[in-house]
């Protein structure tokens, strides 16, 4: 149970711009270095903990703690990602009063910020190759932006509509496996 907390404390230890920006940490720490699940489930972790409420980063921590080692690996895993965080927060409130009309310290986060833009862009181009997203099915996920961004259309029903477009390929459209 250690191992899980102490890989999920330095995930979130080393990880700035939030839970979108720890994939490519969770997936090298949990799928390549640890082999504690596969990429493919990892992909499945990452739908479900973007579905539930909550922080997405503490979800998948959750899941593949308990996964590991039932509740209390859910538990130390949790704890292990939320506690950096929190850390640092509790610092930067206690000290950033005095700093805020600093120079240096606007332009540091000014130049955060494409890094941040950076390490969430690297895990989305991943994972739309590792759920097999090629240019004939790309207009799914802009069409789905679109409709958010121009017309303000809630994200549920983007998904619902995407879930139930899934649902009527499998069963009508897509061509049948001959075994």
């Amino acid at each position: 149970m250690f191992a899980l907390f102490k890989t999920f404390f330095h995930i979130g230890l080393f990880t700035i711009g939030g839970g979108y920006a720890m994939i490519p940490l969770i997936e090298a720490e949990v799928v390549d270095r640890n082999h504690w699940i596969e990429r493919e489930e990892l992909l499945d972790l990452i739908a479900v903990a973007q579905s539930c409420p909550g922080i997405f980063a503490v979800n998948i921590s959750i899941f593949i703690g308990n996964k590991m080692r039932g509740t209390w690996g859910a538990f130390m895993s949790a704890l292990g990602c939320i506690l950096p965080s929190f850390l640092i927060i509790l610092a930067i409130a206690l000290f950033f009063y005095q700093f805020r009309d600093n120079e240096w310290v606007a332009r540091a986060f000014r130049g955060i910020r494409p890094c941040v833009v950076a390490l969430i862009a690297a895990p989305t181009f991943k994972m739309a190759q590792s759920a097999h997203i090629t240019w004939t099915n790309l207009w799914i996920p802009v069409l789905g932006a679109f409709l958010i961004w121009m017309f303000g259309v809630n994200p549920v029903f983007i998904i619902f509509a995407a879930g139930f477009g899934g649902f009527l390929y499998g069963k009508f459209l897509r061509p049948t496996e001959t075994s």
